[in-house]
């Protein structure tokens, strides 16, 4: 028997609908490539949204065409996520930090028909000038007063928007459709696409807005520094409007100077972003002697955050919610907020926040052996983390590689983690990052995690080396503070506290910065590049 309810079919643009309905105060605070502070309630947004729709089926945009951003967290780009969507095409976000080579397999993959590009990114796509795919036509983020002199053909946003009607016949498409579509550039050989849908991403949406709620609330004022072209910024541009708090986006200025200054004058609540990010903004609390008084959650995710900066920020009197997720998961799996039930000493509490969390509502979460066996959740069985949802890819976009997936259609994430009786998820390291020493595994994020501590450590990265008896063992890369130069031997003092003797780096060499990958993650790939061939001293 079926139950007798009503069938509305999730849709993205109903979002921006309710917010424009139902939150009036709240909306989008902008710093443009411009040079300004642009202002724009959610009402706004949803009529500059409509106006967008009518733009783009002007230029022959239908269901199903995608349609590429090129650009950084500001309100056009919230215009573009709801009005492309809206009106049945696919919002395709690419990251401008990929290389050449990998943005043009991207467009011609993905046969985006047109692309959206802010100011900054004009020189970018010029230099792709003749390589472009045939037919996409380009149209620059900004009014004709700033439009820039260029040989391409240049469409401006603003002539596109300008007359259009503010209301739009939004299709009443089924919620299974194509809404959105991102790349992730944390697989081998090309970036593969993960294809969301309307229903997974209001779904996921709701999944944060009950998880995260200390960041997610009515009157709230969020700064994502996570790009939108970054998993669709974790979320947030939906989830925000939806709970009725405003999104104040940073625009091209992401140093720790710029965010601090933004935070005070636009009295920003909460900020979502990725380790790396926060190491500026800790610097600049340092150097101010004083954090943004409104500051009250950052949601670190992307990468492992390190226990030390946790315990800076919550020392700070800023809660951290440390998440964990991937661009297949739209993106968030995990969070490590504690209940408030839950009642742990600092020590004990910081260690949690340390994990990966726990599961998500939608989320099903299991590690499973090198048989493929699932494993029992004791916190010391670790083996690879499989996880399934309603906003979890099936399969990736024009691609018949299946190999992710299980015979039940798990996805396997490549991380191999732990998993606790309480359900906290701790990942012990990506499964190509794992050092085999002797037949025994080793944790880089542990040892990372724990050279953060050191006061002489600005930031650092573990690495595998060959080894002609141990097979491999690790080399601890470290960016110094200042001018200090920490010995091996005063990092081997502080490690035994905490790691094996035989599970310790053999050797610690210094650079100026650790080489990212386009979404702000330390590239270990090219650390293990620049150290090709490097030799260890003898380890015993």
């Amino acid at each position: 028997m079926q139950g007798q309810m009503m069938h509305m079919p999730l849709r993205i643009i109903e979002i921006l609908r309710y917010a424009a309905e139902t939150h009036e105060g709240a909306g989008i605070v902008s710093v443009r490539c411009e040079g300004d502070i642009h202002r724009e309630s959610y009402a706004q947004a949803y009529a500059r949204a409509a106006q967008l729709a009518h733009g783009l089926a002007g230029l022959g945009i239908g269901a199903g065409d995608r349609v590429a951003t090129l650009a950084w967290n500001g309100y056009r780009h919230v215009e573009l996520y709801y009005g492309i969507s809206g009106m049945g095409a696919v919002c395709h976000t690419i990251n401008p930090r990929l290389s050449a080579e990998q943005m043009l397999y991207i467009l011609t993959h993905a046969e985006d028909r047109l692309l959206f590009l802010d100011l900054t990114f004009v020189p970018l796509v010029e230099a792709l000038g003749a390589q472009l795919p045939e037919g996409l036509r380009l149209v620059v983020m900004t009014d004709r007063a700033h439009m820039p002199d260029s040989a391409l053909d240049l469409l401006c946003y603003e002539d596109l928007l300008a007359g259009q009607p503010e209301t739009f016949d939004w299709p009443g498409m089924d919620e299974t459709a194509a809404a959105s579509l991102c790349y992730t550039s944390g697989t081998t050989g090309h970036p593969k696409g993960a294809l969301y849908s309307h229903r997974s991403t209001v779904l996921h949406a709701l999944f944060l807005s009950i998880t995260i709620a200390r960041s997610l609330h009515e009157g709230a004022r969020i700064l994502p520094v996570v790009p939108m072209f970054h998993v669709n910024a974790w979320g947030l541009p939906y989830a925000a409007p939806l709970v009725g708090a405003s999104l104040v986006m940073p625009g091209p200025k992401l140093d720790g100077a710029a965010l601090h200054d933004l935070m005070e004058t636009e009295v920003v609540t909460a900020s979502w972003g990725v380790p790396t990010v926060w190491l500026g903004l800790r610097a600049e609390i340092e150097t101010r002697d004083r954090t943004p008084a409104t500051l009250d959650q950052l949601v670190i995710g992307g990468s492992a955050a390190p226990r030390s900066m946790i315990a800076f920020f919550e020392g700070q009197g800023v809660d951290v919610c440390h998440a964990r997720g991937m661009t297949e998961m739209s993106p968030v799996g995990t969070h490590a907020q504690l209940s408030k039930g839950m009642r742990v000493d600092a020590d004990t509490a910081l260690g949690l926040k340390a994990k990966q969390g726990r599961r998500v509502f939608g989320v099903d979460l299991k590690i499973v052996g090198e048989d493929g066996a699932p494993l029992p959740h004791d916190g010391r069985a670790a083996g690879e983390l499989y996880v399934r949802g309603n906003a979890v890819i099936s399969g990736y976009f024009a691609n018949d590689d299946s190999s992710a997936f299980d015979a039940e259609g798990w996805f396997g994430t490549g991380d191999v983690a732990t998993i606790d009786p309480e359900g906290f998820l701790s990942v012990q390291d990506r499964s190509k990052d794992l050092i085999k020493s002797g037949g025994e595994w080793i944790s880089s994020i542990d040892l990372e995690n724990i050279a953060m501590g050191h006061p002489a450590v600005a930031n650092c990265a573990v690495i595998a080396i060959p080894h002609p008896k141990w097979e491999e063992r690790p080399l601890l890369v470290v960016v110094p503070e200042g001018d200090a130069r920490p010995t091996l031997d005063e990092m081997h003092d502080m490690m035994l506290e905490h790691m094996a003797k035989w599970q310790l780096p053999d050797a610690m060499e210094f650079v100026e910065a650790l080489p990212l990958t386009a979404t702000g993650k330390v590239s270990k790939l090219t650390l293990r590049r620049q150290f090709e061939g490097y030799t260890l001293p003898d380890a015993g």
